[in-house]
């Protein structure tokens, strides 16, 4: 009997050319559908919430496949742990409806940037978190990061290409700025997001805090609806995908 189950993982994205298989390059589906092939003995298609890019890495990020073999959830979590590399995890394995669809279920995720803000690097956070040598005035972020809050047309925070055509409009439900000692946290939660548009939020705090921008002009930039508008895009090593929301019932 065919059934779906939904695979919550973890990984660090540092060697990885992002979550998509690539023809020349590692990434993590393909080492983790090789971990797969160990286990199972065949190849399942595996359907992801999203993709990562190069560098980029994940606290949690949803897959869902469906199966005919009978491996119970908990040996085949057991099972692609032992068979993966110490940089990919398996957190959790569950059945779930047939209908259900990693991508497609999903209502909402939730990006994390990370910045060591100490004119000293840390050796423990190389291709974890950017490095930034001058202190930030995490409040004066944090005012300009509410305006981004709501439903907004992001044009001005994507990079254009094939990903993303059409309704470019996503609603925004959580955009904050904090600090902890050295390390300062950009947290932005939506029901979408459009390809680069959390490092671009986050190249476009950076330049409020270096004076291109005063927090008051994020709202006409969003109106602008052109990419040259806002800031660079931020190094990836700063990104994690936080949290993957679906329905109460899955």
């Amino acid at each position: 009997m065919e059934r779906n189950l939904l695979l919550k993982i973890q990984y660090d994205g540092s060697a990885y050319h992002g979550w998509q298989v690539q023809e020349n390059a590692r990434s993590v589906q393909g080492v983790f559908q090789e971990a797969l092939k160990q286990v199972l003995h065949t190849q399942p298609d595996i359907k992801a919430c999203s993709r990562t890019d190069t560098g980029v890495h994940a606290r949690e990020f949803c897959l869902s496949m469906k199966l005919s073999h009978n491996i119970p959830p908990e040996r085949l979590l057991g099972a692609l742990n032992h068979f993966l590399p110490p940089d990919i995890a398996v957190l959790s394995c569950e059945e779930v409806p047939l209908d259900f669809h990693a991508r497609y279920s999903c209502c909402g995720k939730r990006y994390v940037y990370e910045i060591w803000n100490n004119p000293i690097r840390s050796p423990f956070l190389h291709g974890r978190a950017l490095h930034y040598y001058h202190h930030i005035d995490e409040k004066k972020l944090n005012e300009a990061a509410q305006h981004f809050l709501g439903a907004h047309d992001f044009t001005s925070f994507c990079t254009l290409d094939n990903r993303d055509m059409g309704d470019f409009t996503r609603t925004v439900t959580e955009s904050s700025v904090t600090r902890e000692g050295d390390m300062v946290r950009f947290t932005v939660a939506a029901d979408g997001f459009l390809y680069n548009m959390v490092r671009i939020m986050t190249g476009t705090l950076l330049a409020v805090q270096q004076g291109r921008f005063v927090p008051e002009d994020i709202p006409k930039i969003i109106e602008g609806k052109n990419r040259k508008l806002a800031g660079p895009t931020a190094p990836a090593c700063g990104l994690y995908l936080e949290k993957v929301f679906y329905k109460p019932q899955i």
